[in-house]
């Protein structure tokens, strides 16, 4: 039997999204404290082969950026005949970039990671952990769309589900692969890598089985292999932006990477380290944006654009408040939880400089996390790309090189550049989300009379 149809709402949604988030984000977490337990080394370079696989992951979002804000704006006209076309076309599109991207990988790995001042211990760690993390990636992006489009139809309740069964198996895979535990041999970084391709495999298979459950007009064999021009173009016009705009993003932090690699392993490891607790920081934020522009998307394609600023203005309000308030409780206990996570005095330190720093950087992030989702659900994805591009690459990574090497600030000079960036963007989108160009940028026109939104 079907699911039935969610009422949305703000809370409705972004409770699930809360915690699939934090549970995605454990299972991150977990991979850091097991490997933590082998060495600093083991650490630092699965965070540099996940800088680039994240890299990657966010290209291959192009379409399912796409894919959430077009189908979500063909529900609210109530067009779901038409949304199921472009979801199948999504699911296609993904899989083919998935294995091109995991190719790549596979075949040029060594070789990007030769190229990145790394040494010795952490250079061998990083490579063993590239062919199997790499060489899997295109799982993750099969899991971004179908998790995508469950969360755009309502069901964020259900893919927490799926999450939560995903973070447990990841986490019993770590235990007994990383530390050779229930007979199986000690693995070290490799096992780390298995684990993350085992629990993204069989999530995969119940994600594919849940979406066909939660649609109302199915997707059919045929609409897997109908390239329509009208439902691509749609999809780029939204998804390469937005993909632009992140990988952008995540080229500027490679980069930074890269700045930080000449500080020395205390400064990689630290940077790891506060990189773990940070995301936790702005963990609301992103939910609150994710389901915010779900509502957002729905809301322009139903022809209600005064709601939908309401919405994410209250949503905006929400976001900073809660941010500021969880940076405050981790900042009074910055050096106990970096304590759970190193026993190096020194890199304890430094990473308890940056998280204090961090007060700074997350609260102009909530403001991005917020307005650029809301932007992108509205149809105006290319502004947030200019802009990206103006405060990222002209601004902040300038500002980064002197911050490190002219006034040898080292990684606080990091921090105090990326929140400088965070900042420029959250304001200049805040003045463009006031200023309502956005409701020009609708995807599509109601065809019947608008699906009613419970708030």
């Amino acid at each position: 039997m079907d699911a039935p149809r969610p009422t949305l709402g703000l809370f409705r949604l972004t409770w699930p999204l809360f915690l699939e988030l934090l549970l995605f984000m454990l299972m991150g977490t977990s991979d850091t404290l097991m490997l933590s337990g082998v060495s600093d080394e083991a650490v630092s370079a699965v965070g540099v082969v996940n800088q680039y696989t994240n890299l990657c992951i966010f290209i291959m979002n192009v379409v399912s950026h796409g894919a959430g804000i077009v189908v979500a704006q063909y529900l609210g006209a109530r067009r779901s005949a038409e949304a199921a076309r472009i979801s199948a076309l999504a699911l296609t599109l993904n899989l083919m970039m998935g294995l091109v991207v995991s190719a790549l990988l596979l075949s040029l790995g060594d070789f990007i990671l030769g190229h990145m001042n790394l040494e010795g211990e952490v250079l061998a760690h990083a490579r063993a952990y590239m062919r199997i993390a790499g060489g899997f990636i295109f799982l993750q992006a099969l899991i971004n769309v179908c998790a995508g489009l469950i969360r755009t139809y309502g069901f964020t309740r259900q893919s927490m589900y799926v999450s939560l069964g995903m973070n447990v198996l990841h986490v019993l895979c770590n235990y007994a692969l990383i530390f050779g535990h229930f007979g199986l041999p000690a693995m070290g970084v490799t096992g780390a890598a298995v684990s993350t391709g085992v629990s993204r495999a069989v999530a995969l298979v119940v994600f594919v089985g849940m979406l066909y459950r939660v649609m109302d007009v199915r997707m059919a064999p045929r609409d897997y292999v109908t390239f329509s021009s009208e439902y691509l173009g749609k999809l780029l016009k939204v998804g390469v932006p937005a993909a632009i705009e992140q990988v952008t993003y995540h080229c500027c932090q490679t980069t930074f990477l890269y700045f930080i690699t000449f500080l020395g392993p205390v400064a990689l490891a630290s940077r790891q380290y506060a990189v773990a607790i940070s995301q936790y920081i702005y963990l609301f934020s992103l939910a609150v944006g994710m389901g915010t522009a779900i509502l957002v998307g729905r809301l322009v394609g139903a022809g209600r654009p005064e709601e939908a600023l309401r919405r994410t203005v209250d949503s905006l309000k929400w976001a900073v408040a809660v941010t500021v308030g969880v940076d405050l409780a981790v900042i009074l206990v910055r050096e106990p939880l970096l304590g759970q996570f190193t026993l190096n005095a020194e890199v304890v330190a430094l990473a308890s400089q940056v998280l204090v720093l961090s007060l700074l950087l997350e609260s102009g992030r909530s403001f991005n996390l917020v307005l650029v989702t809301s932007l992108r659900a509205a149809g105006d994805a290319r502004f947030t790309v200019y802009m990206a591009f103006v405060s990222m690459v002209c601004m902040s990574l300038p500002l980064g090189y002197v911050l490190v090497f002219r006034f040898h600030l080292g990684l606080p000079g990091i921090w105090l550049a990326i929140a400088a960036d965070e900042w420029t963007r959250g304001l200049v989108f805040w003045f463009r989300w006031k200023s309502r160009a956005w409701e020009r940028q609708s995807l599509v026109a109601p065809q019947a009379a608008a699906v009613a939104l419970a708030e």
